[in-house]
C-alpha cells in the first residue's frame, strides 16, 4: 500500500500514513481554507487501508490547533477508524494535547464520545526557548 507523507504548511497538518510500519500521525495545524481537498486523499487511503488493515492500528492525532471544517473531516476519519474496528481489527487513538490547552483536551474527550474506539489521552508539558 502506498505511503502518504505530507509535511506540515502554514495552515495544514503533517501527515503521516504507513501500513507498513505502522505509522499513522496527524500533527500541527489544520485550518486550510480548502480543508475539502487537503483531507481527500486521507480520507482515500483509509478506505483502501480497511480494506486489508493491520491487525493493530495505533492512530496519534497530535493537533495543536483545528477549525470547525477539520473538526468535521477528523471526524470522518475517526468513523472511518471505527469501520476497522467493526470489522474485527485493533484500533487505538492516542490524543496527545498540551497540559494547559483545556480546549483541545474536551475536543479528545467529545470524540471519544462519539465513536467506538479505545482513545488514549496524553498530556504533555510545553516547553519554551530559554
Amino acid at each position: 500500500m502506498d505511503v502518504i507523507k505530507i509535511p506540515a504548511g502554514d495552515d495544514t497538518p503533517k501527515v503521516i500514513l504507513d501500513a507498513n510500519e505502522g505509522v499513522f500521525e496527524i500533527s500541527g495545524k489544520s485550518f486550510s481554507e480548502d480543508v475539502g481537498g487537503f483531507f481527500e486523499p486521507i480520507l482515500n487511503w483509509l478506505d483502501g487501508y480497511a480494506r486489508t488493515p493491520n491487525k493493530e492500528t495505533v492512530f496519534n492525532l497530535k493537533l495543536v490547533y483545528f477549525n470547525s471544517a477539520s473538526s468535521k473531516l477528523l471526524l470522518d476519519i475517526l468513523l472511518k477508524l471505527e469501520d476497522i474496528v467493526d470489522d474485527g481489527s485493533k484500533v487505538l487513538i492516542k490524543w496527545y494535547y498540551a497540559d494547559d490547552d483545556e480546549d483541545m483536551e474536551e475536543a479528545g474527550e467529545e470524540y471519544e464520545d462519539i465513536v467506538n474506539i479505545p482513545f488514549e489521552h496524553i498530556s504533555y508539558e510545553v516547553k519554551l526557548p530559554a
